[in-house]
C-alpha cells in the first residue's frame, strides 16, 4: 500500500495557466463595474433605454465579461436595468409612480432618523454643510447630488439605528437618478443646503419634534420640485422618442 499523497496538477502533466488566471472574477472588480455603471445611468451617459451587452461594458472597461455579469444582475436586482430582446439588457426606463412611493419611505426614514439623531444631540460635521453650498455654487450635478445624499446618510448614521442607513440606500440610487435627470435641463438648481443647516440645528440643540418636523418638510419639498420636473422631462424624452421615430420610418421610406 502506497504511502504517497493524491498526486498534484503538475505531477498528473498539466497547470493552471496564466491565461485562466487573468479572467477570474474579484470582488472589486464587480464594484468598480457596478458603480461605473450607476454612475452613467444617474449622470445621463446612459440614459433610459439604452442596450448594454456585456461585451461592450468590458471592453470599455478593460474588464473581463465575469465581473460585468455580475454587476449587470445586481443592477437588475435594483431596478436599473431589465430584460431586453434578444442579447443583452435595456436601461429601466423612469416611473413617477415608483419614484413618489421611494419619496415617501425616503420621508419616513428621514423624520426617525432626525428624532434619533435629536435625542442624542448629535454633532454633524459642518464641512457637509459647507460641501453643499459650494456644490450649489458650482453647479455641478453630480457634486450637488453627492453633498445631498453625504449629508442625509450622516443624519442616518448619527440616529444610531443602522437598519435606516441600510434601508434608505436601496432607495437612493433612485433618487439620484432622476435627481441626476433633472438637474441636467433644469434651470433652477435649487440648493437645499439651508434647509440642511436648520435640521442640523435642531438636532445639535436636542429638539427632536422640530427636527423631525423640518426633515418631512424638506423631504415634501424634494419631492413636489423633483416629481413635478420629472413629468416635464418625461413629455420631452417622449416628444424626442416620437421625432426619432418618425425621421428612422422616414429615412427607410
Amino acid at each position: 500500500m502506497s504511502l504517497r499523497g493524491p498526486l498534484t496538477p503538475k505531477q498528473r502533466g498539466y497547470t493552471m495557466t496564466s491565461k485562466l488566471l487573468k479572467i477570474q472574477s474579484r470582488t472589486d472588480y464587480v464594484e468598480k463595474v457596478y458603480n461605473s455603471l450607476v454612475d452613467a445611468i444617474c449622470e445621463g451617459a446612459l440614459s433610459p433605454g439604452v442596450r448594454l451587452t456585456q461585451e461592450d461594458i468590458a471592453e470599455q472597461l478593460a474588464v473581463s465579461r465575469s465581473p460585468v455579469n455580475q454587476a449587470l444582475r445586481l443592477l437588475k436586482k435594483d431596478g436599473l436595468v431589465q430584460d431586453a430582446p434578444g442579447r443583452g439588457v435595456l436601461v429601466a426606463p423612469l416611473d413617477a409612480q415608483y419614484l413618489s412611493d421611494v419619496y415617501e419611505i425616503r420621508g419616513t426614514l428621514d423624520s426617525l432618523a432626525a428624532k434619533l439623531a435629536a435625542g442624542k444631540r448629535a454633532l454633524l460635521d459642518p464641512q457637509l454643510l459647507d460641501r453643499g453650498r459650494a456644490a450649489s455654487k458650482s453647479g455641478k450635478v453630480r457634486a450637488m447630488i453627492d453633498a445631498d445624499m453625504d449629508f442625509h446618510f450622516a443624519v442616518y448614521g448619527a440616529s444610531g439605528n443602522r437598519l435606516i442607513g441600510e434601508t434608505a440606500r436601496g432607495h437612493w440610487v433612485h433618487l439620484r437618478r432622476v435627481m441626476g435627470a433633472i438637474l441636467q435641463v433644469s434651470a433652477q438648481r435649487q440648493s437645499f443646503s439651508e434647509e440642511h443647516a436648520d435640521i442640523a440645528r435642531a438636532i445639535e440643540r436636542g429638539d427632536a419634534p422640530l427636527a423631525m418636523s423640518l426633515s418631512e418638510l424638506h423631504a415634501k419639498r424634494a419631492h413636489q420640485q423633483l416629481i413635478g420636473e420629472f413629468e416635464g422631462l418625461l413629455q420631452a424624452q417622449t416628444l424626442l422618442a416620437d421625432v426619432k421615430t418618425s425621421a428612422e420610418a422616414a429615412a427607410l421610406a
